[in-house]
């Protein structure tokens, strides 16, 4: 696993510290972090400040998002993955799928490569944080 993931891995645990969903996210340009999330939907109680969004409102306006490198813990959703593909980042490396499916269909079919690590510490944190928080994910995925 390299820094970034550890770094995204890192904005999860945070997430969980503040009593939200264990989810985190980076955003690499030419091998630097130049944003950082977590998602924060309950610590501010924003139905849209998902992990990856958290990320990329943190890096602010950088310009141009050729060559840059959006990593997750999770696979994305709808709402994430639209800003993917809104931006061109042509790349998403995610620490696991099987909690949530998310878009990787989408994200490929729009000229996105998605790369999935499968992370048994990715796996563990969410499923740790569901067994705990059941209806709190399910609001979290929009599965009332």
């Amino acid at each position: 696993m390299d820094e970034f993931m550890q770094a995204a891995i890192a904005e999860a645990r945070l997430g969980l510290q503040e009593g939200g969903i264990p989810i985190g996210s980076v955003l690499v340009k030419e091998g630097q972090i130049v944003g950082r999330g977590h998602n924060r939907r309950v610590q501010q109680n924003n139905p849209i400040l998902h992990a990856e969004i958290d990320c990329l409102q943190n890096a602010g306006r950088i310009r141009r998002y050729q060559g840059t490198v959006l990593y997750s813990t999770l696979m994305p959703c709808h709402l994430c993955a639209g800003a993917v593909v809104q931006f061109g980042i042509k790349t998403v490396i995610v620490g696991e799928s099987k909690t949530f499916l998310g878009t990787q269909d989408f994200m490929e079919s729009q000229g996105v490569e998605v790369v999935d690590l499968d992370l048994a510490e990715c796996k563990q944190l969410m499923h740790d944080f569901i067994e705990k928080n059941p209806l709190l994910w399910n609001e979290d995925i929009g599965d009332l």
